[in-house]
């Protein structure tokens, strides 16, 4: 597949490679030079807890969280 650099200087992946790999705008990818005019791109893990403080944030019930009582450990 072939595509090319914008003048902006961003590589645009094809419509097809994003679907098949399920790539969404904003995922992050590391460029590595494998020789000169090669490189490859490769797609960057995000964080294991990436987005759940937005997620626990959007929780349509609020108040859905009550604190648990216990003890201190201050007294052990």
């Amino acid at each position: 597949m072939r595509t090319r650099i914008s003048s902006k200087g961003q590589v645009v992946l094809p419509a097809e490679l994003r679907r098949r790999d399920d790539i969404k705008a904003g995922q992050q990818f590391e460029v590595e030079r494998v020789a000169a005019g090669e490189y490859r791109l490769v797609r960057r893990s995000p964080p294991a807890n990436q987005g759940l403080v937005d997620w626990l944030l959007a929780c349509p019930e609020k108040g859905f969280f009550v604190p648990v009582a216990s003890e201190s450990t201050d007294t052990l």
